[in-house]
């Protein structure tokens, strides 16, 4: 039984891992579009072209986000904001949002 325990809590582990994996290559195609979108000006239509596709498809599903056309849009609207991942995802620009939010 011990075994059985110890062998679920280690998949488990593992698949919390692969998650994380596959989430930070969904954060690097992010980052790569908002390049595109400042460079060439058409980053949301590379997100989405990219999200819509097969490849996409199954990193999305595999950092565990279902790939629908809402979270296309979302990540179309992200894009479009041209915020770098690493600066959305730091506390000083959520609490900046806050703030903006509040006033």
């Amino acid at each position: 039984m011990r075994d059985f325990v110890d062998g679920t809590a280690f998949n488990h582990e593992q698949g919390n891992r692969s998650r994380k994996l596959f989430a930070a290559v969904v954060l690097a195609a992010l980052d790569d579009a908002i390049a595109d979108d400042k460079k060439y000006g058409n980053g949301p239509e590379q997100i989405a072209r990219w999200a819509r596709s097969r490849d996409g498809r199954e990193v999305l599903s595999c950092a565990g986000i279902d790939p629908n056309e809402r979270v296309v849009a979302g990540l179309m609207a992200f894009v479009g904001k041209g915020v770098r991942t690493s600066v959305a995802l730091s506390r000083e620009e959520s609490e900046r949002r806050q703030q903006a939010e509040a006033a």
